[in-house]
């Protein structure tokens, strides 16, 4: 079950069922978590893609659940009272007519909740919800409402009393016939362990894949083993030579703590989803699925990275460039986890400058999935030549793939028009893409040659 569907279930139906998909935002509630900076924030996140055992231990809110409640039962009330004040974000909603159906307006209600609390109601805290009716002018106008609120509330109370501590939990029944067990360790030798006892086992991190699985395909999982508590996962390791990144960590901390520092994941990360599906997604769920549009392989392929894998024979690295075999298939053994994804730092012996960035092509900008993602990495010397060059791809193969044999003609040859366009026909032909109901073959193929092309204009 997920968290949207025990929400409506309970009778808390203020949270609304749009796409089920993490797309248009009407489900969106706020859950109490760990920021970025290591303190609790309220983070807005998608709650049809949120398996409920996720959120055990955790704060939940919803748009029915943020008015301001006063006056128990007490000596002098013999019953409790409720008085219903809107909250600041509620009310500048409906100041500035913001909601006309009202279908969507709750989930806009928590984004901006949420971001009310830090300090960022603009039009990215809303970036995650689809309005089809009143139209966003006055949905941007009621966040610049509060935008400089600085909030002294019981909410705000509540936050600066929350611990976002995942304590370990373990859920089982058999409902029908059809037994269920979640598990939530806080070792990385537990997960090792339960993987050994139920093989069969599904692992979960943010579960904006698999949460996709179970609200629009109503998949069933017997077993589902949660990584969230996993301290060893939630790292991230600096050094001269590297950047290490938990597999559990999710996107959101990266995109804050990383800026910067891999300009082509800066991008992608940034088109990758909305806040909400941020906020959850993981590095290592995003490797793991395998899937062929995946948005941060082709960036993870051009920048050399290195997977840590640990399971019952031990710990062992290997290149992201061996991990994926085939579609929705990996090099992970039974019983084998992704701990972290290794990305080097250093630019070739030689080189004077590396130019890099990263490519999506959807048909949104945010929250869509790919037709064609690329990543590019050049490395050149004070005479303009290239010494090295990784070519990142999505979309135009069965699995994420690098442009191998266009890699090793460039290597030598000067970064100019050119060699460019010299590259171009050996990069139409070095992938067999499909056609579907997002992009013909051919159309893919224009784009891995025009997308590499675009990366030379930006960067002569």
């Amino acid at each position: 079950m997920t968290l949207l569907e025990y929400l409506r279930l309970s009778g808390r139906a203020g949270t609304k069922e749009g796409c089920g998909d993490g797309d248009c935002g009407a489900c969106t509630v706020a859950i109490v978590g760990e920021g970025a900076d290591g303190q609790p924030h309220y983070q807005a996140v998608n709650s049809c893609l949120i398996p409920l055992g996720a959120v055990v231990g955790r704060q939940v809110l919803t748009a029915d659940g943020i008015t301001q409640c006063t006056i128990p039962k007490d000596a002098f009330v013999k019953e409790p009272v409720t008085i219903d004040k809107l909250h600041p974000v509620q009310s500048a909603m409906v100041e500035t007519g913001g909601s006309q159906c009202g279908y969507c307006t709750p989930g806009f209600i928590m984004s901006l909740f949420a971001a009310y609390y830090d300090g960022t109601p603009d039009d990215l805290s809303v970036e995650g919800n689809l309005c089809r009716c009143t139209g966003y002018l006055p949905i941007r106008r009621a966040a610049r409402m509060v935008a400089e609120a600085a909030p002294q509330d019981r909410f705000a109370e509540q936050l600066g009393a929350s611990s976002t501590a995942l304590l370990p939990f373990a859920y089982m029944t058999d409902n029908n016939g059809h037994s269920e067990r979640f598990y939530r360790p806080t070792q990385l030798a537990e997960v090792l362990d339960l993987l050994q006892q139920h093989p069969d086992a599904t692992l979960v991190a943010g579960g904006t894949d698999l949460g996709l699985e179970m609200s629009w395909h109503r998949q069933h999982y017997p077993i589902l083993i949660s990584l969230e508590a996993i301290a060893e996962l939630k790292q991230v390791q600096h050094t001269e030579a590297s950047v290490e990144i938990g597999a559990a960590v999710p996107l959101s901390h990266i995109e804050a703590n990383l800026h910067g520092i891999f300009p082509a994941m800066d991008e992608m990360i940034h088109w990758f989803a909305a806040r909400q599906v941020r906020n959850r997604a993981t590095l290592g769920g995003n490797i793991g699925t395998a899937s062929p549009i995946g948005d941060l392989p082709p960036v993870l392929l051009a920048l050399d990275a290195t997977l840590k894998l640990a399971g019952p024979s031990g710990d062992r690295t290997l290149p992201l460039a061996n991990f994926f075999t085939g579609y929705r298939q990996t090099e992970l053994q039974p019983g084998e986890v992704i701990v972290s994804v290794q990305i080097p730092r250093g630019w070739t012996a030689a080189s004077d400058r590396r130019l890099t960035q990263s490519y999506k092509i959807g048909k949104r900008g945010t929250d869509d999935i790919s037709i064609v993602a690329a990543a590019f990495v050049v490395d050149v010397d004070s005479s303009n030549t290239i010494l090295h060059a990784r070519l990142g791809y999505g979309g135009v193969a069965a699995t994420p793939a690098r442009a191998t044999e266009v890699e090793a003609f460039l290597v030598g040859k000067p970064w100019n028009a050119e060699t460019i366009q010299a590259a171009k026909p050996l990069l139409k032909e070095a992938f067999t893409p499909l056609t579907d109901l997002r992009g013909s073959a051919d159309y893919r193929k224009l784009l891995v040659v025009n997308l590499f092309e675009k990366f030379f204009v930006e960067f002569p």
